[in-house]
């Protein structure tokens, strides 16, 4: 662990301490294979993770997230398929996942950085709950990218929240899962009748333009950022490969 981290842990504000009033500390660094590193920030009981001064994801704020397994189960009908998940994150599309399918589906999740791993079984773990333990899961330390050109034919859906949209945000590489090519690797891992659901804090035409050039029908759902507020929207494409 950083020294940064092990300074802000010493620094951490008594438990009883209203939320308000406690310091945003810095509970971990994580480097980001290729370059650029991740933090785990927390503020009394909350959390969130942050990339470059922008927060990427908070334990307040994860309905859009869930939605992106919710959607795409639903859309799907089956509750048994095989799915694989783009960014462990803080779990909230993991959990989504195991929750709307069933007990013969299989979840693999694939997540870049060791240290988010570490980061679910240790201070977020409260956050995850029993989702790493559950039997339908499988954890692969991987590069999403590879684990879709490795698996043709072998999903019934693919769920991406790797970036904060479809650009290579967190990393440059991150790009050829939205590019022409990329797309058209996912549309080859997927099954017939299988589902691409893609998460964005952004709306982009040439993106939905790019999933149907690749073979998808495509549809765009526009959910609150905040279920508290309506000032700020996220959007999820569902890309379906014809059965």
């Amino acid at each position: 662990m950083p020294p940064q981290a092990d300074q802000a842990i010493a620094n951490a504000p008594d438990a009883s301490a209203p939320v308000a009033d406690a310091p945003v500390e810095c509970v971990d660094i994580a480097e980001i294979p290729g370059g650029g590193a991740l933090h785990l920030m927390r503020r009394g009981d909350d959390f969130s993770i942050r990339f470059c001064g922008d927060e990427l994801m908070g334990n307040q704020v994860r309905h859009s997230e869930q939605a992106l397994a919710t959607l795409a189960c639903e859309r799907l009908g089956a509750r048994d398929g095989r799915v694989l998940i783009g960014g462990l994150g803080m779990g909230f599309t993991l959990g989504a996942a195991l929750a709307a399918w069933g007990p013969a589906a299989r979840i693999v999740v694939a997540e870049l950085v060791p240290q988010v791993v570490v980061w679910a079984k240790g201070p977020l773990a409260r956050i995850f709950g029993t989702s790493l333990a559950d039997p339908r899961v499988s954890l692969e330390v991987a590069d999403v990218h590879d684990v879709i050109v490795g698996g043709a034919g072998s999903f019934d859906a693919i769920l991406l929240d790797v970036d904060n949209g479809p650009d290579g945000l967190i990393q440059l590489a991150n790009d050829r899962l939205y590019c022409n090519w990329g797309l058209r690797a996912a549309h080859a891992a997927l099954r017939p009748g299988g589902m691409l659901a893609v998460w964005s804090a952004y709306k982009d035409a040439d993106f939905r333009e790019r999933l149907e050039v690749a073979g998808f029908a495509v549809e765009e759902v526009v959910l609150p950022a905040d279920v508290d507020e309506a000032d700020g929207w996220h959007i999820i494409w569902l890309a379906a490969k014809a059965g």
